[in-house]
């Protein structure tokens, strides 16, 4: 077995920190992922991992050895670390003793093939990685096709959106892409686009949802540009009967979505 790194200055260990910085995924095209199911999912959907660091010490059940297993037969280098090496490199308050790093997978468009009457959800200049995973793990649970990400200004391969997609990130179908690349995109796909805002009267489920749709959602301060509420072929609007005049973005992702699935299950 490799020898375990228990060094807090060890190079590898300098490496891991590093990655929690946009600027260096973005240099090496790589990105962290962290936590049991988040790599399962990794492995299963065959995300190139590079290297897989383990602290058996960390381990919170009986499954690990298993995913260890799959992700060196996978090609990944696999290497022991110390607890407090390990907690060093770790971005969470408790480490499941599971980390690896993997290189980055194409985003692009083009990329993407959709079948006959897609649902996809676009969103626009997120800033929260919270909020992009948890939209990504409420598209997985939805059963879209695939997730647009436009004019992004936190990076989807940023390890909080990893961790708060539960590794969902792996499961739906990504794009990035500026704004008017995806509009014209969705137009010459022939799939409809159904822009939420407070700014219209008509409300959410009175848009037909069925066939091929995108739902579009903005930014947490914004909401969405001209360019996509001008471009939609409709505006709708969640009722909101308190005193807040919006939700938080990631609910209102969910909210859209499900219904759109209520609509396509009649």
């Amino acid at each position: 077995m490799t020898e375990s790194i228990v060094s807090l200055q060890n190079p590898r260990i300098k490496s891991l920190v590093r990655l929690r910085k946009r600027r260096e995924r973005d240099q090496s095209g790589r990105f962290l992922i962290e936590g049991y199911r988040e790599l399962r999912r990794g492995v299963d959907r065959e995300v190139e991992l590079e290297t897989l660091y383990f602290c058996e010490e960390l381990f919170l059940g009986s499954n690990e050895p298993s995913l260890i297993r799959d992700a060196r037969e996978s090609g990944a280098e696999v290497i022991p670390v110390g607890r407090a090496a390990f907690e060093k490199v770790s971005y969470r308050d408790r480490p499941e003793g599971l980390l690896a790093v993997a290189h980055q997978f194409k985003t692009d468009l083009r990329s993407l093939i959709l079948q006959e009457n897609p649902l996809l959800l676009v969103v626009e200049s997120i800033e929260k990685p919270g909020n992009l995973g948890t939209m990504l793990r409420t598209a997985d649970a939805a059963g879209v096709a695939a997730v647009v990400v436009t004019d992004p200004t936190t990076d989807p391969f940023n390890p909080n959106v990893v961790r708060a997609s539960l590794g969902c990130l792996f499961t739906v179908p990504l794009a990035i892409a500026p704004t008017n690349e995806a509009i014209n995109w969705l137009r010459a796909a022939g799939v409809r686009t159904l822009a939420t805002t407070p700014d219209t009267d008509t409300m959410l489920w009175e848009s037909d949802m069925t066939g091929a749709v995108a739902l579009v959602v903005g930014s947490e301060q914004y909401g969405l540009s001209s360019e996509w509420l001008e471009g939609a072929d409709e505006r709708l609007r969640i009722p909101m009967e308190g005193e807040a005049d919006s939700l938080n973005a990631a609910m209102a992702a969910g909210v859209a979505l499900f219904e759109a699935v209520r609509q396509r299950c009649v």
